[in-house]
């Protein structure tokens, strides 16, 4: 099982659900992304505004200076961003980002040309408000995949034809309140993820860290939900999620190489467990 890139989350907001207020002042921004870089995350994605069902609206203007206090602080370490402005969309890739990430999907095709002449990766996703931050929305779980598929369909084919390159994009099909306000949905796609990856051969980036589904599931606060989360984040390997987006890239590391290696003592023959068989033997 090939590992999946590691996401590490850095919420440069006041009111993010998981750690609002933290990291707004850009060197402790600046201090996360190094840490999360150190716990094993292969790039961190900046997050100047939230986008939870209470978020507060933040203008691009605001979105911009917060970033600006903290990309140059970054050094050698990658760096996406997620907003759905296209202000903040130019000002992060004119600046280096290794993708966007837009949780309407990049909707407007009057800007498809202005994609098309860009370096930078693009996270389309997906969500049933289509529009602005997650809502509080009860959704069909039977209908979740209809929804993602129909979508994904057809904005991978607007953004083909605009002459944006398959190899640029990632999808993220949503969850949490994205996908509805029950955990039924969430679980209708995590459960079923290589769905996505069979039917569109493209990379799929999902983010199921700390969501508020787990914590409906589990009755757990937020201060107790890592366990739940690396449960739902190993799931998502498994089923070939190449991209996880976490708060917590050691814990998941750590997971990560402890099933690389079960896996890889049961690809091999009983004969092969004694010592000598490798680094990961199995006595």
């Amino acid at each position: 099982m090939a590992r999946p890139t590691l996401v590490g989350i850095v919420n440069i907001t006041r009111d993010s659900f998981s750690d609002g207020g933290r990291y707004l002042a850009p060197p402790d921004a600046i201090a996360r992304a190094r840490e999360l870089s150190a716990a094993g995350a292969d790039l961190v994605e900046l997050g100047p505004a939230s986008s939870h069902p209470d978020a507060e609206t933040v203008p691009p203007r605001e979105e911009i200076e917060r970033l600006a206090g903290v990309i140059d602080g970054l050094g050698g370490i990658p760096w996406g961003v997620d907003s759905y402005h296209p202000e903040t969309h130019r000002y992060a890739a004119a600046r280096g980002a290794s993708y966007l990430n837009d949780i309407q999907g990049f909707p407007d095709p009057r800007r498809y040309g202005e994609l098309a002449g860009l370096s930078c990766r693009l996270v389309v996703m997906h969500s049933v408000q289509r529009f602005g931050p997650a809502t509080r929305v009860l959704t069909d779980p039977r209908s979740t995949w209809e929804r993602v598929e129909a979508f994904f369909d057809q904005r991978i084919a607007a953004l083909d034809a605009a002459g944006i390159a398959r190899d640029r994009l990632i999808l993220d099909p949503g969850l949490g309140y994205f996908l509805g306000s029950t955990p039924a949905p969430s679980l209708a796609v995590l459960g079923n993820l290589s769905r996505l990856k069979e039917r569109y051969g493209l990379p799929v980036l999902v983010s199921p860290s700390r969501k508020s589904f787990l914590r409906a599931i589990t009755g757990t606060g937020l201060s107790a939900i890592g366990p739940a989360t690396l449960a739902a984040e190993l799931h998502a390997a498994g089923q070939g999620a190449d991209y996880l987006r976490t708060h917590d890239p050691a814990a998941l590391s750590d997971a990560l190489s402890v099933q690389r290696a079960l896996s890889e003592v049961m690809d091999r023959p009983p004969d092969r467990w004694g010592p000598g068989a490798g680094l990961y033997s199995a006595t």
